[in-house]
């Protein structure tokens, strides 16, 4: 198994700077998903790690070998793609033999590893195929396959699933985090995908605007953001964001007016020092929401007026409206029909809520 190291890796086009200074540890036999909104480099980077970009300025290491200037073919990594990248001409067969024979392996080596290979990814009975006779998942299996067949020190995912249906994509997910248990190599992957980077992850690595906001494993980074940015991306319904003002404030916890929601009391521990009058903004996921009939007398309530409601089958979605720009929403268990318009009255558990700055970095 394999591990890499970032050491203030930047990537610029011309003038502009689109990779700034990636520091960044990759342990052996990791799973890592890189995550941020489209244009945040997460790509650009992945193909710098492969050599298919050229690293402006820093260090790739991998085991502790100089690789930043290396070409791909000695980088010993094997990468998928989004598109597949398939030869239409060839078989499934051709297509996993391909890179062993451009290698010049004997042709039973060949054989035995397309055998093993196909087993892994249970494309034995499709060998013969070409892959226009292949539906979009054994396409990627293919793929996923002829990367595999190299024994690769390191395996490159960039965005492999974006072109499959749900059904599809959920299949893949399960195939992909067995092939990880079973090949305990270390892989890279890219998506805008938050399920995916939640249940393939060991630790992801949030990206914006080319540079590292967070890592961590996906719990962490659910629960305990750093910033803003952090917890309103990683989640889905995205976490709520309250405006709030600091109205008092004593050793370990603040008072908090919230007038939106007509509320002037809220008292949450914070340890981080704050002062009367300061604008923050708190954050609260749709879970953590309290009904009234579940919540003691002393923790703090709001009423709202009830604009849509998303039924789920499992769960419902309530958007409430605040009288503010974003609508609240919040997470109901209780899967019953609700009429629009009507006020509803939550409570909100001081133990859920994070509180950020007016720079989008998290108070403790």
């Amino acid at each position: 198994m394999t591990s890499l190291r970032l050491q203030n890796v930047e990537k610029s086009y011309e003038h502009i700077s689109v990779i700034k200074g990636i520091d960044l540890t990759i342990n052996s036999g990791e799973f890592v998903v890189f995550v941020g909104p489209s244009g945040c480099g997460k790509s650009t980077l992945l193909r710098m790690i492969a050599g298919l970009e050229e690293i402006s300025s820093g260090q790739l290491l991998i085991d502790e070998e100089e690789m930043t200037h290396r070409p791909a073919t000695e980088r010993g990594v094997a990468m998928v793609f989004q598109s597949y990248a398939l030869y239409p001409n060839m078989t499934v067969r051709g297509n996993l033999a391909y890179p062993l024979e451009v290698a010049k392996r004997p042709k039973a080596e060949i054989a035995s590893a397309i055998a093993e290979t196909a087993a892994k990814l249970h494309l034995t009975e499709l060998l013969d195929r070409h892959p226009r006779a292949l539906s979009g998942g054994q396409r990627q299996r293919v793929a996923i396959g002829r990367a595999i067949i190299r024994h690769p020190r390191i395996f490159l995912f960039d965005e492999p699933l974006s072109n499959l249906d749900a059904e599809l994509r959920l299949q893949m997910r399960i195939e992909i985090a067995r092939l990880h248990a079973s090949l305990g190599n270390t892989m890279i992957y890219v998506t805008h995908d938050q399920l995916e980077a939640m249940t393939l992850a060991d630790r992801i690595v949030v990206l914006r605007q080319g540079r590292i906001e967070q890592v961590g494993t996906p719990l962490h980074l659910y629960h305990d953001p750093d910033n803003l940015f952090v917890a309103g991306f990683i989640g889905s319904p995205r976490m709520n964001f309250i405006d709030a003002e600091v109205v008092a404030t004593r050793e370990g916890a603040v008072q908090l007016r919230l007038p939106s929601l007509g509320i002037d009391n809220l008292m949450l521990t914070l340890n981080d020092p704050c002062h009367e009058g300061q604008t923050v903004r708190l954050g609260i996921r749709p879970e953590h929401f309290l009904p009234v009939s579940d919540a003691g007398e002393s923790l703090t309530r709001f009423s709202a007026e009830l604009t849509y409601c998303e039924l789920l089958g499992h769960t419902n979605y309530l958007y409430l409206n605040t009288g503010s720009e974003q609508m609240l929403v919040v997470e109901e268990r209780e899967t019953r029909q609700r009429e629009m318009g009507a006020q509803v009255e939550w409570v909100i558990p001081p133990a859920h809520c994070l509180v950020f700055n007016d720079q989008g970095q998290r108070i403790r």
